[in-house]
This record gives C-alpha cells, sequence and structure tokens, in this order.
C-alpha cells in the first residue's frame, strides 16, 4: 500500500516548507548577529562561530519566502537581521566586497566570488518582493558594483573570483553565472526593470546554447579565460562543493528550472526545447537504476563519476519537472516529478528530526553527521517546494 502524500497538492508543499523551516527556526537566530549556519542531524550547532556567505544569503531569501507563503510579516523582521549582518559584517569597509567566510566575524580569506554576489542581489530582491522595499537602492547598488567588478561584455557572461591580491582569476565556471540568472529573474520580478531581465536572458542563451558541449548538448561546468570548455579543471575532485568536474545532474536539471522561468517572462521555443533535452539526458545519465535517485555527477561518456546522492539535486530535479510538467504538459515528466519525490521521501527527507538529509551513499545511508555543512543549507529543498507552487499554479 502506497502511504505517500499527495507530492503535487498546494497542502502537501506548503505544509512541507513549514516543517523544513521548522527544524531551523527559531533556533538559527544568533542574536548578536545573522543566523547560525552549521548543524547537525539533530539540530545542534557544532560551529556557532562560523559564518558562510551562501547561508547568511539564504537564511534571508528562506524568511522572506516563508513571509509569503504564509502571509504573515513577522518572518520580516528576520529579513532585516540577516540582511544587516550581510552589511555590517560579510562587507568589507570599503564597501567593495563581501566575505565569503568568517569566522568569529573575521575573513578567513580575501577571495572575492562572484558566486556570493549573485546570491546578495537575490537576497535583496526575495526582501523587496515579500514587501521591504527600502532595499531597492542596496539591490541597484550591489547589481552596478557586481556588474563593474565581474561583466565581461566581450563574453556576455560574468566573471568568476578576484583572488587575495585583487586580481581577477582565470578560471571561469558557469556556476556563478547560472546563479546570477535565478538573482536576476528574481530582481525583475521586485522592480519591473528590463536590465534585469536582459542580462537573464543573455547569460542563460550564452551558457545553455552556445557554451554546450558539442557531442551530448550538455553544460559542462569548467571553463578558460576565453570560455572554452576546461575538461581538466578539477578532474580529481568530482565531489567538490562548489567546483566538481563532471557533468552535474543537478546543474541540467537547475538549468531547466531557470529557462522555464525565463520563458514565464520572454517565452521563445529554444528555452522549452533547451530545457526539455537538459532535463531528459539529466535524468538518462543521472538515475540511479539499480538504487533509485540521482546521482551527483557523470563524466563526459555519461559514466557516472560520482555515485553519492546530494539533497539539493532531488531538490531541484523535482522542481524543474514541475515546470516541465506545467509548461509541456507531457505525462512523462509528472511522472519524473513523482518518483524523485518519492526516493527524496523514503530516503532524504529526515523524518526524525526534520528538514532533509544533506548526502548519501549510493545505496542510501547516511554519511556525516552533519546535515548543513558551511555553504549549504535548506534553500534548496525549501526553494524547491516554492518553486513548484508556482509551476502548478501555472495549470490551474
Amino acid at each position: 500500500m502506497n502511504n505517500n502524500p499527495d507530492f503535487r497538492s498546494k497542502d502537501f508543499l506548503k505544509s512541507h516548507i513549514n516543517a523544513i523551516f521548522d527544524f531551523y527556526h527559531p533556533t538559527c537566530v544568533d542574536a548578536q548577529g545573522g543566523f547560525f549556519h552549521v548543524y547537525n542531524t539533530n539540530g545542534n550547532i557544532p560551529a556557532p562561530n562560523s559564518r558562510h556567505l551562501v547561508n547568511s544569503t539564504r537564511f534571508v531569501i528562506n524568511y522572506a519566502r516563508m513571509a509569503r507563503i504564509n502571509n504573515d510579516e513577522s518572518y520580516l523582521e528576520y529579513c532585516h537581521h540577516g540582511l544587516n549582518f550581510i552589511q555590517q559584517v560579510h562587507r568589507s569597509v570599503d564597501g567593495n566586497q563581501f566575505y565569503w567566510e568568517l569566522d568569529n566575524a573575521k575573513p578567513v580569506l580575501e577571495n572575492d566570488y562572484c558566486y556570493g554576489w549573485a546570491f546578495v542581489m537575490l537576497a535583496y530582491a526575495e526582501a523587496i518582493n515579500s514587501g521591504l522595499s527600502e532595499y531597492k537602492d542596496a539591490l541597484y547598488e550591489t547589481h552596478e558594483l557586481m556588474s563593474q567588478k565581474f561583466w565581461q561584455e566581450e563574453h556576455q557572461l560574468y566573471a568568476d573570483e578576484y583572488n587575495a591580491s585583487g586580481q581577477i582569476d582565470d578560471y571561469r565556471g558557469q556556476n556563478a553565472n547560472m546563479h546570477s540568472v535565478e538573482a536576476l529573474l528574481s530582481c525583475y520580478a521586485a522592480t519591473k526593470d528590463e536590465q534585469f531581465l536582459d542580462r537573464a536572458y543573455q547569460i542563460a542563451s550564452r551558457i545553455s546554447k552556445d557554451l554546450a558541449d558539442s557531442k551530448q548538448q550538455l553544460i559542462w561546468e569548467h571553463f578558460t579565460q576565453q570560455w572554452d570548455i576546461d575538461w581538466q579543471y578539477n578532474i580529481d575532485k568530482p565531489d567538490d562543493m562548489f567546483r566538481p568536474w563532471g557533468f552535474q545532474t543537478g546543474h541540467q536539471t537547475e538549468w531547466t528550472k531557470l529557462l522555464l522561468m525565463l520563458y514565464q517572462y520572454r517565452p521563445e521555443a529554444w528555452m522549452v526545447e533547451r530545457a526539455e533535452h537538459l532535463f531528459v539526458k539529466g535524468m538518462e545519465y543521472g538515475w540511479d537504476d539499480t538504487h533509485g535517485g540521482l546521482v551527483y555527477g557523470f563524466d563526459p561518456e555519461g559514466n557516472v563519476c560520482d555515485w553519492d546522492k546530494h539533497f539539493w539535486v532531488h531538490a531541484e530535479s523535482f522542481a524543474a519537472a514541475a515546470y516541465l510538467v506545467a509548461v509541456t504538459g507531457k505525462e512523462q515528466y509528472a511522472s519524473d516529478y513523482q518518483r524523485i519525490w518519492e526516493y527524496s521521501w523514503k530516503h532524504l527527507v529526515d523524518h526524525e528530526y526534520g528538514a532533509w538529509h544533506h548526502k548519501l551513499t549510493r545505496e542510501g545511508q547516511l554519511i556525516s553527521d552533519i546535515k548543513s555543512p558551511l555553504g549549504k543549507n535548506d534553500y534548496h529543498t525549501l526553494g524547491a517546494c516554492y518553486d513548484s507552487l508556482n509551476a502548478f499554479a501555472l495549470i490551474d
């Protein structure tokens, strides 16, 4: 007998959003500033003084979405709380950098990442989308500075990193650009300013069409300074958190979602075509037919290079499937949505303590007692439920 909930129902998705959030709130709030970032499975906080820009911004994003989902403005005070910490502690005194990682409120390294700026921009945009219009100036300032620092007009893409010497690193990556598209779409929703939509379109077209590999027409992670595919970068690190080698299953499907979100504002047929291709191939190479679930990455020949099952890969993939159901109406994507959720519900959702487990072995065993490591939290899972609600609303 199938005892699974109705994964497509509004009531389920809203209740699961609240269940995820209950694991963190209000324990996550540090009265001294910002939020606690690292959590064990049971909710204990083993590293209370560690902060990561990605976590700091994602907590703000989650609180902003909670305010909208529950029509409850009380969550917005925590957006202020989080944004104040980002402005006062993560940001350098000269205002030209957001520190990637902090320990006891001191920078751990001096590198400056476009990825981090994208999430600062997204945090401001989501706060504005929840009614905090006073952050519009900060949003525009962040976008302008990010453009001055990272945007390379000749390539129509963002560079990735300034090193500790203040020089742009030769590395180029799709990941920072992908999350910039996510942020830019939210900025457009917040302001209706076409410049944000224009840039999201530019990046999405470059990454998903122009720079797709010639053989599989999938999105590789790493590129040279001139935006040629770099097949060797991190070849010994297929499990890296931010720059893994290989085709990332979750990034193929995350681009599916973003292309279909862009399609809602500026519909062009190629977006649906590319979205379907990326998702279908991601599922073909990424689904584990033996143990179920989606693997972290596969190589240029389609062979798995990292069998681990990550929470965010499944979250982004069911959200992508939801958008495909809404845009194409094809039953195969409804089936994909269901099977991704069934695996996640059985293996990744923590029914004892709440939220989702971070990472499992191929066979579904918990790898670590750390549920939320530095640089990750349940932004993906909460956000994927939120995105699924928005996708299914297109059908109603």
